[in-house]
């Protein structure tokens, strides 16, 4: 092979380095970037299993007071507690759905992207036999420089045509190396950037697990409030079970007459959602269930969903999610269908229906019922 050839030879070799050296760099970063994005915040408790237990150990060591008052008082605590922990699992089983579904597609986008990579490399190794073409043919004049060209040609007519050529030439090799070149770059890139989202993804996924684990052993000492729930609502006798059911304050509501004035007022209101407000004060007297969506037992949360989903109409799942979600209202703004959270880390939803009244799944034991929408400490409100 002559000098010249070699040296065209040795500048598209240099070119397929540089750009492997990119790739390889590229992807030996991968893992140092994505470990410097920030982790998803941990729920409040979570970094600290014994931090994570203690209120509930609280509760499970403190005796069942004697006095009915004080028992009432003491179920509503271990309730807040239960369904506050309960919203908590919910929450992280969705957001373990959303992570695997995230780690699958990440993984995909790898592979196509690879695809991709590896079909930019297979088209440069075959375009190797045009370039070397190339510049053989550019040996074979490219070299001779304008003057010596035209000295040569045997006419006018015939140099303009060897120069022409002669810089097609050279215009052909550049636009090959170049379009590759890009080809592969931008290949190498995506699969870079793919590579990142997948780090990131699993160490989403593994954060959440270890989240997983713990609710796990929460859940354990969970089921033991339920259980003491249970056995003390159960347990209690009928005048003490209707305290129970009556510690919110529930109201007697017309449900026909109350959504005939609710209709009628629409307009006015700027029709709010009567349909949500009509499907939960359906579920009047249906019983709570820690978990549950209905159709027939439903949660504080649950209650929510499920009546939005009958309009046709999806809102998170859990309480704090359903607060967070929507447009924030303040208690004098509050219209029929918006959401109210309760208690210190929003751990409790009702529906406002209006007139100052509220439709939630309380506790255990207590059926779905209406009752004043300041019974209890109200934190924050969200329209959807």
């Amino acid at each position: 092979m002559s000098s010249t050839s070699s040296r065209h030879n040795g500048r598209f070799s240099r070119s397929v380095s540089a750009t492997l050296l990119a790739l390889a760099v590229s992807t030996s970063i991968a893992s140092p970037m994505a470990i410097a994005d920030p982790a998803p915040a941990a729920a409040p408790g979570q970094d600290n299993p014994a931090e994570f237990n203690r209120d509930i150990d609280e509760l499970l060591r403190k005796p069942i007071p004697q006095d009915v008052d004080g028992l009432l008082a003491h179920m509503r605590e271990i309730s807040r507690v239960t369904g506050a922990t309960n919203e908590q699992v919910q929450q992280n089983q969705i957001d373990i759905d959303k992570a695997q579904s995230e780690v699958g597609q990440s993984q995909q986008d790898v592979e196509d992207t690879k695809r991709k990579a590896d079909e930019a490399l297979r088209k440069l190794d075959v375009s190797k036999d045009s370039i070397t073409d190339v510049s053989q043919a550019m040996y074979r004049g490219a070299s001779v420089d304008p003057l010596t060209a035209v000295a040569g040609a045997t006419g006018p007519q015939a140099a303009m045509e060897r120069g022409s050529y002669l810089a097609s030439l050279s215009d052909s090799k550049n636009r090959v190396l170049s379009v590759l070149d890009e080809d592969l770059q931008q290949a190498v890139e995506a699969n870079s950037d793919a590579n990142r989202a997948k780090f990131r993804a699993d160490f989403h996924m593994n954060d959440l697990s270890a989240q997983q684990r713990k609710l796990d052993q929460r859940n354990a000492k969970l089921d033991q409030l339920k259980g003491r729930v249970m056995e003390v609502v159960n347990g209690l006798s009928p005048e003490d079970r209707q305290r129970w059911v009556d510690s919110n304050g529930p109201i007697d509501v017309n449900v026909d007459e109350f959504l005939g004035k609710l209709k009628a007022e629409a307009p006015e209101t700027g029709g709010n959602h009567t349909g949500a407000v009509a499907a939960a004060l359906s579920k009047l007297g249906a019983p709570y269930g820690w978990g549950a969506t209905g159709p027939d037992e439903f949660d504080c949360s649950g209650l929510m969903l499920w009546a939005y989903q009958q309009m046709g109409k999806t809102i998170p799942r859990t309480s704090q999610a359903q607060l967070a979600g929507g447009q924030s209202v303040t208690r004098d703004q509050l219209q029929p269908g918006d959401i109210v959270a309760y208690y210190p880390g929003a751990t409790h939803v009702g529906m406002y229906i209006g007139d100052g009244q509220l439709v939630h799944a309380s506790d255990y034991g207590i059926p779905v019922q209406v009752v004043p929408v300041d019974s209890m400490p109200m934190v924050g409100a969200s329209r959807y």
